[in-house]
């Protein structure tokens, strides 16, 4: 019985040793450059989808003023106007979101309370670039 309470107790003191191990910096320069290049396209991707979001609104905006409907096109016009804040949201989330990613990527090359602090700001970073992104997107900011 105690061999093997024994063991749980050294696999238990393995299994929180691996935990906040810093990665060789080899290891840790090949994930940031992967993280990079996902950051690139998540953010060229949120772009692109902004961009043609943006074509459909005042796609929208010049038929209505084609039509002669003035509430028409004030009507597709601010809905031009809240699409571009919602593209310029979505944008600004990628771009904090990839920046996350590369952070805390190259927290990994640190150790112990080192990296556990290191992501906590990459994440604090995130949550703060969210909220003004959104606050930006509502007006309030």
């Amino acid at each position: 019985m105690r061999l093997h309470a024994f063991w749980i107790a050294a696999l238990a003191g393995l299994a929180l040793t691996g935990c906040n191990k810093a990665e060789s910096p080899a290891d840790t320069q090949a994930d940031v450059a992967s993280a990079q290049a996902d950051a690139q396209r998540d953010v060229a991707d949120a772009r692109a989808d902004a961009r043609e979001d943006m074509a459909d609104a005042q796609r929208d905006a010049a038929e209505q003023t084609a039509d002669n409907d003035a509430d028409g096109a004030a009507n597709a016009a601010q809905e031009a106007s809240e699409t571009a804040a919602e593209g310029e949201y979505k944008v600004a989330v990628a771009q904090a979101e990839a920046s996350h990613k590369i952070a805390v990527e190259k927290c990994e090359a640190m150790t112990g309370n080192a990296q556990e602090d290191c992501k906590e700001r990459a994440d604090a970073d995130l949550e703060n670039a969210k909220r003004q992104a959104e606050r930006r997107r509502d007006g309030t900011g």
